[in-house]
């Protein structure tokens, strides 16, 4: 089996996009844009996203307590681009807030999740992080999408 066909055809799954945040002891803040962020339970309140295990900061993302994912607006490609190169992840202070565990969160985003690490499960070439919701809010905007290596939003009804 090919890895790239493999990729290829997991890529025809549109998601959305998000950033995932940490407040590292060491590195400080971080960023990384992620599409695999998933629900997992609504009791307890758990969702999922995974880190390949050769990340440049996998010890950063799966030491830290607590994490925030911040889903991105339609309009917000530019961050998600800065926060996906490798060796590129310290925040730019502007467009953040930090919420009650230290954690940065987008200061605008379609939701935002505020998460204690709950389990860590090794898998193939990456890890599940879950995380215990420990607060949220959500706005009306349009999500940022991903599919085909592509970004894209949702068509908006004209009737």
């Amino acid at each position: 089996m090919s890895s790239t066909d493999f990729r290829n055809a997991l890529g025809a799954f549109t998601t959305g996009v998000c950033l995932i945040t940490v407040n590292d002891a060491q590195s400080g803040a971080l960023a990384l844009t992620a599409n695999s962020f998933s629900s997992l339970s609504l009791d307890p309140p758990l969702v999922l996203w995974n880190i390949q295990n050769d990340s440049d900061c996998f010890r950063e993302y799966t030491d830290c307590p607590y994490f925030g994912i911040s889903i991105l607006c339609a309009d917000q490609q530019a961050l998600s681009g800065r926060y996906a190169r490798k060796d590129n992840h310290s925040i730019v202070q502007e467009d953040f807030v930090f919420d009650e565990y230290n954690v940065p969160l987008l200061e605008r985003a379609v939701a935002r999740f505020s998460c204690k690490r709950f389990q860590l499960i090794e898998a193939g070439d990456h890890h599940i992080v879950i995380g215990e919701v420990v607060a949220f809010d959500a706005e009306d905007e349009a999500p940022l999408l991903f599919s085909r290596g592509s970004y894209g939003q949702l068509a908006t009804r004209t009737d």
